[in-house]
């Protein structure tokens, strides 16, 4: 357990931090999810819809530090291409 005061504040300032990360995390996922469905129902232009939100979203969390850049870009990269494929 932390012995000093500024431990103790630390070890408070990354619970705070991971519990917001946590559902912004959750969030990013359930945009996902939404895809994934409309994909699955073959409805393109649901999941057009959906693939749009759900890119905004992880870019979001790509600012605010909860996914690498390269991570939500190859998500985003991978739904696209089903997203495509699925109209096609």
């Amino acid at each position: 357990m932390a012995n000093t005061a500024s431990a103790k504040k630390m070890v408070r300032k990354i619970a705070r931090r991971t519990a917001i990360n946590k559902s912004r995390r959750s969030r990013v996922r359930t945009f996902i999810k939404k895809v994934d469905t409309a994909i699955a129902a073959g409805d393109s232009g649901k999941a057009r819809e959906a693939l749009v939100k759900a890119e905004s979203e992880m870019m979001r969390a790509v600012t605010k530090g909860v996914f690498h850049k390269n991570t939500a870009s190859r998500k985003i990269s991978r739904m696209s291409a089903r997203v495509k494929a699925l109209s096609a």
